[in-house]
C-alpha cells in the first residue's frame, strides 16, 4: 500500500464465525506495524506487535523468529507476553524455534498460564490454577492440512495479482531454471519502476485500492481497511 515507507497490509475475515484481522507491516527488515485479530461476536480487539525475522547465512543457514511479542485485549482485560528465542551463533546456547511466554490480567498481572514449545511443532498453555497442561497450537496438525491455492474465476484474475505478477518467476523456481527466475525478477521490478517513473512524471499519487493509509510528520503511518467485509476472491485457499 505503500513504497516509501515500504509498508504492506493485509485484511481477512470470515463472515460465518464473524472474525476479522488487520495485519499492516513495515519491513526495514524489522516488521514495524500492528496486527489487530477481532471477534466481532464477543466483541473483542486483540492487538500485538510482530517479532523479528532472522535470518542465517553461518554456520548453518536457516530462519528463525526472536524478540519479544505483546498481545492485549481491552475488552476482556487479559495481556500475553510471548518470547521468541533462538540459538545461539555456534548453537551452544538457546533452544530452536523456541516460544515462552504468559497469558496474565492486566489490571492485577495475575498469572493465568504458562506458555512453553516451539513455533514449528507444538506449544502448550499450563493452568497455573489446576497445574494441567493441554496443547494450544500443533504445527503438524495445521500445516499438514493445507491445500493447494485453487483459481474459482480466471476471467476474475487481474493483472496485478500477485499470483500474475511473479508467474513466470514461479514456474522459473520450480523448474530450477536460476537464469531465467533471475530475468523474470529482474523484469518484474523493472516494469514497476517504469510504472512510478510514468507516475511521477504525470503527477499522479498513489492511492491504495483496499486501504486508507495517513502519514505523520516524522515518518509514522497507519492504515486501515476501507471495506468492512472481504469480497469473494478468484484464486482461493480451501479449508476442507
Amino acid at each position: 500500500i505503500s513504497h516509501h515507507p515500504p509498508v504492506s497490509a493485509l485484511h481477512a475475515t470470515d463472515e460465518e464465525h464473524n472474525i476479522e484481522l488487520v495485519w499492516c507491516h513495515q519491513c526495514v527488515p524489522n516488521f514495524n506495524g500492528k496486527r489487530q485479530l477481532k471477534l466481532l461476536s464477543r466483541g473483542e480487539t486483540y492487538e500485538m506487535n510482530s517479532p523479528n525475522l532472522l535470518i542465517k547465512f553461518l554456520p548453518l543457514p536457516g530462519v528463525d523468529w526472536t524478540g519479544n511479542v505483546t498481545i492485549s485485549c481491552k475488552e476482556n482485560g487479559l495481556e500475553a507476553e510471548l518470547r521468541y528465542g533462538p540459538k545461539s551463533f555456534f548453537g551452544f546456547r538457546g533452544s530452536h524455534r523456541s516460544v515462552k511466554g504468559k497469558v496474565y490480567e492486566t489490571a492485577t498481572k495475575r498469572t493465568l498460564f504458562q506458555l512453553n514449545g516451539h513455533w514449528d511443532r507444538t506449544v502448550t498453555a499450563k493452568d497455573n490454577n489446576s497445574g494441567k497442561s493441554r496443547v494450544i497450537y500443533n504445527a503438524e496438525e495445521i500445516f499438514s492440512g493445507l491445500k493447494t491455492p485453487v483459481v474459482n474465476d480466471l476471467k476474475g484474475v487481474r493483472s496485478t495479482e500477485s499470483a500474475a505478477v511473479w508467474s513466470e518467476l514461479s514456474e522459473a523456481i520450480m523448474s530450477q531454471n536460476w537464469e531465467k527466475a533471475k530475468e523474470a525478477k529482474n523484469a518484474v521490478e523493472e516494469k514497476q519502476r517504469e510504472v512510478l517513473r510514468e507516475r511521477e512524471l504525470k503527477g499522479t499519487p498513489w492511492v491504495p485500492q483496499h486501504f486508507s493509509v495517513t502519514y505523520t510528520k516524522d515518518g509514522g503511518w497507519e492504515c486501515s481497511p476501507i471495506q468492512q467485509w472481504v469480497p469473494p476472491a478468484p484464486i482461493v485457499l480451501p479449508l476442507s
